[in-house]
């Protein structure tokens, strides 16, 4: 929608230029014409022409630029911003006594000319200047920080920020990777993601309440521990259900999706949006086991074949245990055999190394 409302502008910009700009041509021309309304349709049609022209030209520059700045760091941007403005602002000081000048009907047209011509040229030399020594400057506001100085010199790149998932939510373990560090920069939750829990809460299933409830209250608790850091995201985007609208967030910030979702996940990565799958996540945290490790593992329960025991490790990995099954309540040292990754988790294999001695 707004890609056609840019078009129409200049499409009609373009033309009403067109169609007065008859009237700044000179009288000795004007007096050759013999059909003045003709004229100025011909006119009008090549400026509307023109100006369609220069709507896709900027349409595809818009593009380009809003590319840039998702992917821009902040202090980058700033200091890119500050320059253009700065030059400008030079440029409209210099052009001051110029536009005061009285000057000839024939060469009135060097006024406008003058004028695109100093912003033009002022605005990319303070631009450019701002993209040299920008962050120079920034050293000198806070020359103390050695992050502000990484992120400077290009060494480090901004965090990302996080935009959180209905089902991440939920689930509660963001409290977790907060409150250790893992995850940095910003924490976005989109409206329509606070609708849907409001709407869970609302839910007649006590289920479905019971979920909502627990995900505002996880929300109010993160707002009062991190404060700014937790944004809401007012921004009310059009699209089939939530899932489509934090899809949509996500490419719109250039932040990364937090999602428990596997199905969302793997459409956000088919977008080529960045995205971090809780369960992922968790998997990759686990400590690794290999065959030969050894380990003191407490044997809680039978196992579906014979003399087979079970036990756990700390992170719930279940680990199935040869010769274990008389066992059971029993801390007992055993050796990794083999590991089973499967669509439940993983799965260990491992026989008990210490067997109680048979009376003679």
């Amino acid at each position: 929608m707004v890609e056609v409302l840019i078009l129409v502008l200049f499409l009609v910009s373009g033309g009403a230029a067109g169609w007065l700009g008859v009237d700044l041509l000179p009288e000795s021309m004007l007096v050759q014409v013999t059909n003045p309304e003709g004229l100025r349709t011909v006119m009008g049609g090549f400026g509307a022409f023109f100006g369609l022209l220069a709507g896709v030209f900027f349409q595809q520059l818009r593009q380009k630029l809003m590319q840039q700045v998702r992917t821009m760091p902040t202090d980058l941007l700033i200091s890119r911003s500050v320059g253009l403005i700065l030059g400008l602002l030079v440029a409209n000081l210099l052009l001051a006594p110029i536009l005061l000048l009285p000057l000839p009907w024939e060469v009135i047209l060097i006024k406008p000319l003058a004028a695109v011509l100093s912003n033009v040229f002022f605005g990319v030399l303070g631009y450019n200047l701002a993209e040299v020594h920008g962050r120079t400057l920034l050293r000198l506001f806070n020359p103390g920080a050695a992050e502000a100085l990484l992120v400077a010199d290009g060494v480090l790149t901004p965090a990302s920020a996080k935009i959180l998932d209905t089902s991440v939510i939920i689930d509660g373990r963001i409290r977790a990777l907060l409150a250790c560090g893992l995850l940095e920069g910003q924490v976005i939750v989109a409206q329509s993601v606070i609708d849907e829990l409001q709407a869970l809460a609302d839910s007649a299933n006590a289920e479905k309440r019971g979920k909502g409830r627990r995900g505002l209250k996880l929300l109010t608790e993160l707002r009062s521990t991190y404060g700014r850091r937790l944004v809401v995201n007012s921004t009310r985007y059009e699209g089939a259900g939530v899932d489509d609208k934090l899809l949509l967030l996500t490419s719109d910030t250039g932040g990364t999706l937090l999602t428990a979702d596997y199905n969302l996940a793997q459409v956000a990565r088919v977008q080529e949006l960045r995205v971090m799958n809780l369960s992922d996540l968790v998997i990759a945290l686990r400590p690794e086991v290999r065959p030969g490790d050894e380990l003191k593992l407490k044997i809680v329960r039978e196992g579906k074949e014979a003399l087979q025991g079970v036990g756990y490790l700390e992170d719930g990995t279940m680990v199935v245990v040869e010769g274990a099954r008389d066992r059971i309540g029993q801390r007992l040292p055993v050796t990794v055999t083999g590991a089973l990754q499967t669509s439940a988790g993983r799965m260990v294999f491992a026989r008990c190394d210490h067997r109680p001695a048979h009376p003679r």
